[in-house]
């Protein structure tokens, strides 16, 4: 696992992520890493950005008809 340290916060940032984590029955450290955690996961837009690229990368064929084929299988 890796570290991280934050420099030059302020009092007040300090105190309200201490009542946070306080109200969470948290450490300040385990509240931090939740915050950090839930911070670098991708939102809807990052999320539907990358399914835009990766249907961009999928050639725009048509698809079998799945009812016709499962018939000729079952007709053999």
């Amino acid at each position: 696992m890796g570290q991280v340290i934050v420099r030059n916060l302020d009092d007040e940032t300090i105190g309200a992520l201490k009542a946070r984590a306080a109200m969470h029955g948290n450490s300040l450290e385990q509240e931090l890493r939740g915050i950090l955690a839930q911070a670098a996961k991708p939102g809807p837009k990052e999320r539907l950005a990358l399914a835009d690229e990766i249907r961009a990368m999928t050639p725009r064929k048509r698809q079998s008809n799945a009812t016709a084929l499962l018939r000729e299988d079952r007709e053999r």
